[in-house]
């Protein structure tokens, strides 16, 4: 097993979340049996499970749902930040950070993920959502097994392919076509306070 911070230090709670297991390549059973199941969907994950590129850090959700978005958020940031710098390394699109909650529904993981693929979709990193038990299809009507657990995946965007991820977002989906890491600070005049920035995301277009 290999553990590691992501982004610098870990942030293993602020009082919502309790860190479960560091970042690890070797996930528990029941990630690491769907991970595999999932790698019939995706042609970049068995490539990078086999290089040892895909990474999870796993929670538990402790507080109150609102206190638990804005650590699921903080979260996934120490993960964005991590990738950043992977992404024009060699196999740098397959890079995968994954942060799991354990106890999160989808009412937690949505309003981070909103926030996260604006602010990161600019340097070219796509953010996932999944919740734990969501039954979904793949592109060609394949069932896809159910997560284990709720969880963001952090990752290069592949710009000839991630477009048909954002059709309900157009003008997002021109900016990741085109996006380019000039080392910016994503969050501009924000700032890094998780209200301020579910503010900001509440007014960008509409969630789908």
């Amino acid at each position: 097993m290999t553990a590691e911070p992501v982004g610098g230090a870990l942030r293993p709670s602020a009082g919502a979340l309790r860190l479960i297991a560091p970042r690890t390549t070797t996930p528990s059973a029941d990630i690491a049996a769907y991970v595999q199941a999932v790698t019939t969907h995706c042609p970049y994950l068995a490539p990078s499970l086999d290089r040892g590129l895909t990474g999870w850090t796993l929670y538990e959700a402790v507080g109150a749902p609102l206190d638990v978005e804005a650590e699921v958020f903080h979260a996934a940031v120490q993960a964005a930040e991590w990738v950043r710098p992977l992404a024009a390394r060699a196999h740098g699109a397959f890079v995968c950070e994954n942060v799991a909650i354990l106890g999160a529904g989808r009412e937690v993981v949505q309003w981070p993920h909103w926030a996260l693929k604006h602010l990161y979709g600019p340097v070219g990193l796509m953010i996932g959502k999944f919740a734990a038990g969501e039954e979904r299809t793949d592109g060609r009507g394949r069932s896809i097994s159910p997560p284990p657990v709720s969880f963001l995946p952090v990752r290069v965007a592949v710009r000839p392919r991630d477009g048909r991820f954002l059709h309900r977002t157009p003008n997002l989906a021109a900016v990741v076509a085109s996006a380019r890491d000039d080392g910016r600070d994503v969050f501009g005049d924000i700032g890094h306070d998780w209200k301020d920035i579910r503010l900001w995301a509440q007014h960008l277009p509409s969630r789908r």
